[in-house]
């Protein structure tokens, strides 16, 4: 179930990240903007291919993702909070973009340290009677 969490988030992470790329640049081709398309774009379709593998180390690194993700929001959240331009369209996909990232640390952190339990012991046996003598 968590692993189905992780998916529809990094899924959810990368619809956002990418409908924010293109309302933002559109498709130019600017320099400097392949380290955007790997990070924002790549590496949430690389970590929903590594969780949807199984690979337990995948949701650790949605967590470190997750962390890298948040601090930029956030830090971009400020920076239109406090910069005199239009706040609409880029509060809202930072805000949603943070909210998934948050999400993303919850999930993956809950499903790295959720450790396969085995079969709880059966009934201990009752002691034997002591040896007739």
């Amino acid at each position: 179930m968590k692993q189905t969490a992780l998916l529809n988030l990094l899924i959810g992470t990368l619809v956002v990240e990418t409908g924010f790329f293109l309302i933002e640049h559109g498709l130019s081709t600017q320099p400097g903007m392949a380290w955007r398309i790997g990070f924002f774009i790549l590496l949430p379709l690389a970590l929903a291919v590594l969780i949807g593998l199984h690979f337990r180390w995948a949701a650790m690194a949605c967590v470190m993702y997750g962390t890298v993700g948040l601090a930029l929001d956030v830090a971009t959240i400020v920076q239109v909070l406090t910069k005199d331009s239009e706040v609409g369209v880029f509060l809202i996909a930072n805000v949603v973009s943070g909210l998934f990232n948050f999400l993303l640390i919850v999930f993956g952190g809950r499903s790295f340290l959720d450790v396969a339990q085995g079969p709880m012991p059966l009934e201990p046996r009752p002691p034997s009677p002591p040896f007739p003598s």
